[in-house]
């Protein structure tokens, strides 16, 4: 072997869309490279542009380039493979250098830049391998064009932008740009930390914002050595390319998910925490990717061990599903072994179980059937003074979140985003309507999953005390007698149950669920939680501060401000739900920790056709209406982008309000379009239809290629008849009611990645922006 070869991850990335055939040829030369890089058939060359930079030849078409980055003892040399590209899209002008902010290896490709940016700055690409026809022309560098346009960035400067991590090469680029087309054009090629820059700044972050979010996660804390490429090869993110590479490639974009991380996003997942950590962002900003990586990259740090010291859990059933289906996929099955996989209820049921003597157990009910017993107790005392959903609200979020023990500790409790105040007689009138309405559901032998959180997170907090009790013990003797203590007492096995603990969708669990799960791991370890939600993403009505809980995250919170998924299209239309234009309109979000959190910032990086908005006069009409549509998507899907079909089931969805209307959508296809489906559930999808139907709530956590949201219409979203109650005589719940109906429908338009239709029929929702 003469040579060591390395894929810059972007080049990786690229490789992954290329026919099957280059694929196959480039692990080719790959190994002819390694074997001896001199072979004459390899055309290996120096670009003039950056004498850095070399090119070798794939095969008649396409070139790798490469760039050296060191020799080792052996006089083995290391080559860094920066891209494959067809020979017509290689220029002379491509440059590689080391960042001055992350000290990696980064590659500008100015060949993907537009044409008219490239011209104001007076840039002409000089082919490296011209058409014979047109090789003996030399190439003529056209003049500057004037500007006409003022630049989008014109409120920076050069240096402002080097500070930030923008490459050099791109600077004056950047600065010409006169609208997001350009803008888009331009980050094509450039390396991610320039990317998320120019884009947070475009969105109109500060430049403090950008510096704090994107820049200082990413900034090495010394200044790196610019023609020092084996040191920058050592930071920068690359796979080494051996006899598996083919394999690796072949695997498709999915591996590309798996290794493929933006700077700031791996930083988040590598950073050592001295305690709880959160990272937030909009839809598709990669919350879940980073979790997912989270959970690999601390396993990776465990001891050697069979025991499962890490958590990974979620609000639902069907998103834990998908949560193990991907990380199963990222790490190997040994590591896979150390994690455990449960949603919350699963857990706090667990919990209950090892704490209940057996044949003593409630059975647990959902919250529609408590509420139901709330109105047949308000019914038989005729009791009218309070709403049945008001008092199963407050005993859920303010009695069970808090475990408020008595009438007393009532009077006290805490009652943040609940509304209206409470004098100290209605609190009364409150605690006692609810002692007899908790004595009914015990004489029922049941409880709801807010009562079994509350109590699952009693028996944690007592088993922590006893931990905490058997240190300070330990600390006071010394240990002379532990195992004496330990045997009478039961303890000898006692411990927190997990070192680290990952949630997901984290806006979506109730105080008891935060409480429980503090009391699971040690406060005394780094990187005890690991905490990945979106406020407006909030779909069910639990309101928590988490520092009031415990777990304080106060100076380790990041926020992810790029999303990969929705385009810009679709994410425009999405934002006006969550955060209307309209004049005088203004719906406030909170963080998880008694502040306020907004989508600054928040952009895509991917472009599509803008979604369609359809009135009907009828619900059959609109049901005709999406049977046409789905019939085009379908036709659309069948076949890729060479024209060889593949099957588009899993790729497009209808998303309605309420079962309902799940079933006569389905009824209505099937029997009417004969469009074969498959029901959203709580496990996942039922059956193999080609079209997934389901409630917005089914959709959280999942993405389409095609989505349909139908019913959109007035009184639906939201039910009126359900919230209007509320506008004169409680207006902060009024507001808070809409605020989680405006998140509901933003989860629901942002699963769509490439297109989006929305219909109604009647009146339109008042959150859709039209």
């Amino acid at each position: 072997m003469t040579a060591r070869l390395s894929l810059y991850r972007k080049a990786e990335h690229e490789l992954y869309k290329l026919d099957r055939s280059v694929k196959a040829q480039f692990y080719d030369f790959c190994h002819v490279f390694r074997n001896n890089s001199k072979q004459p058939g390899l055309k290996l060359k120096k670009l003039k542009g950056d004498s850095r930079i070399w090119s070798a030849r794939v095969n008649d078409s396409y070139r790798a380039l490469l760039t050296p980055t060191g020799v080792d003892a052996d006089g083995i040399e290391s080559w860094l493979v920066i891209a494959v590209r067809h020979r017509k899209d290689v220029y002379e002008e491509l440059q590689v250098a080391v960042n001055r902010v992350t000290g990696e290896i980064e590659f500008v490709d100015l060949a993907v830049v537009g044409d008219s940016a490239l011209r104001r700055a007076g840039i002409t690409l000089t082919p490296a391998e011209p058409d014979k026809a047109t090789a003996s022309a030399a190439p003529t560098a056209e003049p500057a064009q004037p500007q006409t346009d003022p630049p989008l960035l014109a409120a920076y400067t050069a240096d402002q932008l080097r500070e930030l991590g923008v490459a050099d090469q791109l600077i004056e680029l950047a600065l010409a740009v006169t609208d997001s087309t350009e803008l888009d054009q331009l980050v094509e090629g450039a390396p991610l930390l320039s990317k998320d820059v120019l884009y947070g700044l475009a969105a109109g972050m500060s430049i403090e914002e950008v510096r704090k979010e994107i820049t200082q996660p990413v900034e090495l804390s010394h200044e790196p050595d610019l023609g020092d490429f084996a040191a920058a090869l050592t930071r920068t993110k690359v796979t080494a390319v051996d006899d598996d590479v083919q394999a690796a490639i072949d695997e498709g974009d999915f591996r590309a998910w798996k290794v493929f991380l933006h700077p700031t996003q791996e930083r988040i997942v590598h950073r050592h925490y001295n305690g709880p950590a959160r990272v937030s962002g909009g839809p598709g900003t990669g919350k879940t990717i980073v979790a997912l990586h989270r959970v690999k990259h601390l396993a990776e740090q465990l001891p050697l061990g069979h025991n499962k010291p890490i958590l990974l859990t979620t609000f639902t059933k069907n998103l834990t599903t998908d949560l193990r289906l991907r990380l199963s996929s990222l790490i190997e099955p040994e590591l896979l072994a150390r994690v455990e996989i449960a949603h919350i209820d699963q857990l706090a049921a667990r919990v209950l179980g090892e704490n209940t003597a057996p044949g003593r157990g409630r059975q647990r009910v959902y919250d529609h059937v408590a509420l139901n017993e709330m109105r047949q107790l308000l019914a038989e005392l005729d009791d009218r003074r309070w709403e049945p959903e008001f008092l199963l609200e407050e005993w859920e979020q303010v009695i069970l979140g808090q475990s408020v023990p008595n009438r007393s500790a009532y009077f006290q409790a805490r009652r943040a985003g609940r509304g209206r105040s409470l004098t100290r007689p209605e609190r009364n009138h409150i605690w006692k309507l609810i002692e007899q309405f908790t004595a009914r559901l015990d004489k029922l032998g049941v409880e709801t999953w807010g009562q079994a959180s509350e109590r699952a997170a009693r028996f944690e907090i007592e088993r922590a005390a006893k931990i905490r009790a058997r240190r300070e013990y330990k600390e006071e003797v010394g240990g002379k007698d532990l195992i004496h203590r330990d045997d009478s007492s039961g303890m000898r096995y006692l411990g927190y149950r997990y070192r680290h603990i990952v949630v997901d969708e984290a806006q979506d669990l109730s105080p008891a669920h935060w409480k429980m799960l503090r009391a699971m791991a040690d406060p005394d370890l780094p990187n005890d939680m690991f905490i990945a939600g979106d406020a407006h993403q909030r779909i069910y009505d639990h309101q928590v501060a988490l520092g009031a809980l415990g777990v304080n995250i106060r100076g380790r919170s990041s926020r992810l401000t790029l999303s990969y998924r929705t385009t810009k299209e679709i994410l425009a239309d999405a934002l006006r739900v969550v955060e209307p234009r309209k004049s005088g309109q203004t719906v406030d979000y909170d963080d998880l920790d008694d502040g306020t959190d907004n989508l600054s910032g928040y952009r895509s990086v991917l472009h599509g056709p803008a979604p369609a908005f359809t009135p009907y006069d009828s619900w059959d009409g609109e049901l005709a209406g999406l049977a046409t549509t789905l019939a085009a998507w379908r036709n659309e899907l069948s076949t890729d982008d060479n024209g060889s079909p593949r099957d588009p089931s899993g790729h497009i969805a209808v998303c309605v309000a309420d079962r309902d209307m799940v079933s006569q959508t389905m009824y209505y296809l099937v029997t009417k379009a004969g469009i074969t489906c498959a029901e959203l559930t709580k496990d996942g999808p039922k059956g193999d239809g080609e079209v997934h139907v389901g409630t917005m709530h089914r959709f959280k956590g999942l993405e389409y290629q095609r989505l349909a949201i139908v019913g959109a219409s007035d009184g639906i979203i939201p039910r009126t008849n359900v919230i209007e109650r509320f506008r004169t005589e409680d207006p902060p719940r009024y507001e808070r009611e809409q605020r989680k109906a405006r998140s509901l429908l933003f989860v629901a338009t942002t699963r769509a990645r490439d297109a989006l239709n929305i219909s109604w029929h009647d009146k339109p929702s008042p959150y859709l922006p039209i």
